[in-house]
């Protein structure tokens, strides 16, 4: 079979399969650490915390880190603090020129960012860890659980080791991407999803036994199916935009005429790519936050905003939340897809676009061309994270099941996975034609 030999030839490579083993056991590490419960509370009253966290924001936030919120683990916080310093790092570098002049500097400016972020990271840390240590008795710790009590010790102790293990999970991120295979930090998220996938269906599955509906269950896997496929087309879709290049001459200077080589410049559907979502994600923990502020707590508005925008699956919530997004995806399309630079770069490099001027019109081509296909990338993008709340209308799908089916879990999955393959093709690609690809021809294997 074409999948055994496959993963032969990727045996066969020294480098990659050191990489490999090498991904697995950090990823091993970070799954372990997932399990250990935080010193001072008891582990074996902790169902309450896990049963208040199986639904809703608390759901999906557990399912970022594994099922580590809800076992009170030393990963409790996860790696999301570190994704959020990224991300504000990356907004500010629009409007700090220190950024933005590091970010020019390449790989020297790269690393003082990445330290940028990892201060940044701790200061998030340090404002998550207490919060989220004050909010485990209204989740349903009981008192006893607390074997030290709730003083000082316990609150300092804590922090510092929710702490360490979010700079822990970053370490193990940043080395799987040094010494191992694919992105590190995408992938502790991506086996943090996977690890609630098992027991997500598994319950779903069984509630469909008891009321004899196997087929619902066949009819669910193969929409499940078809949501993966969708979308793998929205990450992988590209308008390409023909670029000739001009032709260097014997004398040393370029020919611009139609002997010159002709290539493509893809430009992305969603170039976004999980990045809106995760924005308009935060910005809708803020309806709740002012309906239950002191201000609105007790009138109609604001309980019909704690009521609305608490359900992640109710209709008020899932429109805004699909409005957010697009808009999101237009604002980090525009600042992560720099036209300008693309233009320059090709001007430099002796290339243009058939029948656009070299410079400010193959900027403004560019952009034009962006917005256009943004459009559709954005609301394509929109209704796939809106999704498991119409199939939990629609098909009365267990909450837990129906995250899998859309939203930032399906495309981060869908998104790492893809990533991850291309680099492993990129190594089979160096050692043999075949490797992942379905045509080619074989060549000998190089030790």
């Amino acid at each position: 079979m074409k999948f055994i030999e496959t993963i032969k030839n990727v045996w066969k490579i020294e480098e990659l399969r050191n990489r490999i083993v090498v991904t697995l056991g950090l990823l091993l590490v970070y799954r372990f650490g997932a399990q250990v419960v935080l010193p001072g509370i008891d582990a074996a009253q902790l169902e309450n915390l896990q049963g208040n966290t199986e639904e809703g924001l608390l759901g999906l936030l557990n399912a970022f880190t594994g099922g580590a919120f809800a076992n009170a683990s030393v990963f409790a916080l996860g790696i999301m603090p570190y994704i959020s310093a990224s991300i504000v790092v990356q907004l500010m570098g629009i409007a700090i020129p220190y950024l933005q002049k590091l970010q020019k500097e390449g790989a020297s400016g790269q690393k003082k960012i990445t330290q940028i972020t990892r201060w940044l990271t701790i200061a998030i840390c340090l404002v998550q860890a207490p919060g989220y240590l004050a909010s485990l008795p209204a989740l349903g710790i009981p008192t006893s659980a607390f074997l030290l009590g709730q003083g000082g010790i316990f609150y300092v102790s804590s922090v510092i080791i929710l702490i360490t293990g979010t700079i822990f999970a970053m370490w193990l991120g940043e080395k799987i991407t040094d010494k191992g295979i694919g992105n590190g930090i995408s992938l502790l998220i991506m086996v943090g999803i996977i690890a609630n996938l098992p027991q997500s269906f598994l319950l779903n599955a069984s509630s469909r036994l008891e009321t004899n509906s196997v087929m619902l269950i066949v009819i669910e896997l193969v929409i499940w199916l078809v949501i993966i496929l969708l979308s793998i087309m929205l990450v992988m879709a590209v308008r390409k935009i023909a670029v000739q290049y001009a032709r260097r001459t014997a004398s040393g200077g370029y020919e611009k005429n139609v002997f010159g080589s002709r290539q493509f410049l893809p430009l992305k559907l969603n170039a976004s790519g999980v990045m809106p979502i995760i924005f308009a994600q935060a910005i809708m923990f803020v309806p709740g936050l002012i309906g239950g502020s002191s201000f609105l707590k007790e009138t109609a508005t604001g309980q019909w905003m704690q009521t609305n925008f608490a359900d992640i699956f109710g209709l008020w919530y899932n429109i805004v939340f699909a409005f957010l997004i697009i808009v999101f995806t237009y604002f980090y399309t525009a600042i992560t897809v720099p036209t300008n630079k693309m233009a320059d770069d090709l001007k430099r490099s002796g290339g243009f676009i058939p029948g656009i001027r070299p410079g400010s019109e193959t900027s403004e081509y560019l952009d034009k061309v962006m917005s256009q296909i943004t459009l559709p990338g954005s609301i394509f993008l929109a209704l796939i994270a809106v999704f498991p709340a119409i199939i939990v209308k629609l098909m009365n799908v267990q909450t837990g099941w129906a995250l899998f089916f859309g939203g930032t879990s399906l495309l981060i999955m869908v998104g790492v996975a893809i990533d991850t393959m291309q680099q492993v093709n990129s190594y089979l690609l160096n050692r043999h034609y075949d490797g992942l690809m379905k045509t080619g021809k074989n060549r000998k294997a190089v030790a």
